[in-house]
């Protein structure tokens, strides 16, 4: 579970920014906030960042996916590294970015972090967090690194250290050279942390085409139940020769998929899905459909291109929803503009339904970032769950959980007080009057 994560000098974020899943003394909902009783803490199952446009929201996703596609897929050799430092201050251009996560794994607390440049990782470390203290696993810095005084006896970790570019956190390679002590912090931020953009496409969609598979059920179940017109999805058979890919890409997949791999491809425009797996030696391909009902219910076919862009949008949100509800879930999605295509009550009813199937004992979570002030409502999300990026003058991003305000009691309506900007978070619209030439504003001008 995500406990908090800091950024510095990254985009508009010049200043450290520290954004926490940690619940405060609200009392709403408390029957759904997870509880870890080892470190007698409470963390919030969902959180809502709100903001005007240009405000930081996407930024702060930005900042997750970067540090998450870093420590995963880390970088080429002489490759820079990808960071994009705060650009409205001269002083900050050279200076490193800063990000850090504290994150609930197995049963343990850990702070991870690092600061980079372009060229090079100037800091890293690793800390787990006790119950009253702390403990740092690793420090590197100046070209070193400090391990525990338990870890200086595995002397395969100076070498895997020895091993590590300037431009390649050690975490990564670590992991990459088997070691095993830095794994689960690793597979937390590969498997667990799932970012979501708003142009993203649910990927392993061929499940769609298995019916003994849950989720093919589960699916065309809230399909029908969010009022989408669809009654089931399903795929159709397509020869592979008759794919209108290039033909160097078929020879590609002719002669690296190997037998029983399946690659995904998303064919533009018309966001066609197709799978292609191999299959007794032989490329198979299968594209997503969807079928509808008529009047005499009877099944008609339809292609993906064919659905609207809220239909297209909900296949590939409940997916995740589906898996945030599971039981055993210890996923954390972020998902970026999450009202994007999608009508305001099916959003809240996407919401509702997650934060229904939450208890104490959950350890999935979901952070998302919106414009949908319907969904700023206390009935349905705690004070600390509602979060504000606000952007000064000088184009420097801040965050705020709502319950920082001391005026905003759970029983007032925080929608008027956020539409009034007295929580800050809305556009500074100069703009007055008609688009018309004449009836133009002349704010700023000398007449």
């Amino acid at each position: 579970m995500l406990i908090s994560f800091s950024v510095e000098n990254w985009l508009s974020f010049r200043d450290r920014a520290t954004f926490s899943m940690v619940a405060g003394r609200e009392k709403q909902h408390l029957e759904r906030v997870p509880h870890i009783e080892k470190y007698k803490m409470r963390l919030l199952p969902i959180a809502a960042i709100y903001g005007g446009n240009a405000s930081g929201k996407t930024n702060l996703f930005k900042a997750l996916s970067f540090a998450r596609h870093l420590i995963v897929k880390g970088t080429q050799p002489e490759a820079m590294i990808a960071v994009e430092p705060f650009r409205l201050d001269p002083a900050f251009t050279k200076q490193p970015t800063r990000l850090s996560f504290e994150v609930f794994i197995d049963g343990r607390c850990y702070e991870f972090g690092f600061r980079v440049t372009r060229e090079q990782v100037v800091e890293e470390w690793l800390l787990e967090i006790l119950k009253t203290t702390e403990k740092e696993l690793y420090r590197r810095k100046a070209g070193e690194i400090a391990f525990a005084l338990e870890l200086k006896k595995d002397s395969f970790l100076g070498f895997a250290f020895q091993g590590t570019r300037d431009n390649q956190l050690f975490l990564t390679n670590a992991v990459h050279q088997k070691v095993e002590r830095f794994k689960g912090i690793y597979d937390w931020f590969r498997d667990s942390l799932v970012m979501i953009a708003p142009d993203s496409r649910f990927e392993p969609f061929e499940r769609f085409f298995q019916e003994a598979h849950p989720l093919y059920s589960h699916m065309n179940v809230t399909l029908n139940h969010l009022d989408t017109g669809i009654s089931r999805l399903g795929g159709e058979k397509v020869a592979f020769d008759s794919l209108a890919l290039p033909e160097n890409l078929k020879t590609k997949l002719r002669e690296e998929i190997p037998e029983g791999a399946t690659v995904r491809l998303l064919a533009e425009p018309g966001h066609e899905r197709f799978a292609i797996m191999r299959r007794n030696g032989e490329l198979e391909a299968r594209k997503l459909v969807s079928f509808h009902s008529d009047s005499a219910g009877n099944e008609i076919r339809f292609d993906m291109k064919q659905e609207s862009d809220g239909t297209q949008r909900a296949i590939d949100l409940i997916p995740a929803f589906l898996e945030l509800a599971a039981a055993s879930s210890g996923k954390v999605f972020v998902i970026d503009e999450i009202d994007r295509s999608l009508h305001t009550l099916l959003t809240r009813e996407l919401l509702a339904a997650y934060l229904e199937s939450c208890t104490p004992d959950t350890r999935s979570q979901l952070l998302l970032t919106t414009h949908d002030v319907l969904l700023m409502d206390q009935k349905l999300l705690r004070r600390d769950e509602m979060w504000v990026t606000e952007r000064d003058s000088l184009g420097n991003s801040s965050l705020l959980a709502f319950s920082d305000y001391k005026d905003v009691r759970y029983d007032k309506d925080i929608r008027k007080s956020y539409l009034q900007g007295r929580l800050g978070g809305i556009p500074r619209i100069l703009l007055s009057g008609s688009f018309k030439p004449e009836n133009r504003s002349t704010a700023g001008g000398t007449g």
